[in-house]
């Protein structure tokens, strides 16, 4: 159960960077967010048990959730991929198992067990290798690569909130709260930048799967994952991005595929599969 949520979380994922990519193509960055996080929680009010109620002591704890989570990282995202490189940025967002245990240490007061360690670094030299080669040549900036850095520190601290409220309300109700929380932020954001965007159908047809998986779907799938095996277990999820977006790329976009890539990719899987399994 908990690889088929990993797989699924990291195909839709990693296939965001491209659809995230052809809707930076004609709208602006905050319409981008915006057409994903209400087409997610549009996606999520459709089912009914989405729409359980959050008791009063929880409710502010979600919507910082919706705003960690959602809100502030998915208006970062597009931002920053106007100055940095897509494998960048899927490099980088790799590393939210690092914050996810640095997080967990710091809440919980102790650290992941050794074969968590262990995987976590196998995998994180596994995400460098594969993403090296395009980094090279790749038109990142200071700016960019801050943004994104931000972006996977929230990452890694929602993946320990969202813990407790997903093994109390399960993931729809959770999530279904927090995307509209999110919504308060990324609703003035987009609307201010519609006026600089252009219509474009391939951007405004990206904009549906990347909102109804990549934020509805998905998320709560992670939720659920997470909620299953914790906080640093769980993202251990996010390594499968680069690799499905590397994949991408060369099916979608005819990019080359470097050797070392491949090794990056095995070092990847490697390093999964250690951090998944419990400590005797």
């Amino acid at each position: 159960m908990e690889w088929g949520l990993l797989a699924a979380v990291a195909l839709i994922w990693g296939s965001s960077f491209v659809f995230m990519a052809i809707g930076l193509d004609a709208f602006r960055p905050g319409v981008v967010t915006l057409a994903r996080v209400a087409l997610g929680a549009l996606t999520l009010a459709m089912i009914p048990k989405a729409r359980v109620r959050i008791d009063s002591e929880d409710r502010l704890r979600v919507l910082g959730l919706g705003i960690i989570w959602i809100g502030i990282p998915l208006t970062i995202f597009p931002i920053a991929q106007q100055w940095i490189d897509s494998s960048v940025a899927g490099m980088l967002n790799g590393a939210v198992p690092i914050t996810a245990a640095a997080w967990a240490t710091l809440l919980l007061g102790r650290l992941p067990g050794w074969r968590q360690l262990v995987g976590i670094g196998i995998g994180f030299v596994g995400v460098v290798a594969i993403s090296a080669p395009e980094v090279v040549d790749s038109s990142a900036t200071a700016l960019g690569t801050m943004l994104v850095v931000g972006a996977v520190v929230l990452y890694g601290l929602s993946t320990n909130v969202v813990v407790p409220l997903q093994q109390k309300y399960g993931s729809l109700p959770v999530l279904f709260n927090a995307q509209l929380a999110a919504l308060v932020i990324v609703v003035p954001f987009g609307l201010i930048q519609i006026p600089g965007s252009t219509w474009a159908w391939p951007s405004a047809l990206a904009m549906i799967p990347l909102g109804a998986l990549g934020t509805g779907l998905a998320f709560v799938l992670m939720a659920t994952l997470v909620g299953r095996v914790g906080g640093p277990r769980g993202s251990i999820a996010i390594y499968f991005v680069p690799v499905v977006a590397i994949v991408l790329g060369v099916v979608v976009r005819g990019d080359a595929l470097q050797p070392v890539a491949l090794v990056g990719t095995a070092l990847v899987l490697a390093g999964a599969w250690i951090a998944s399994r419990r400590d005797a």
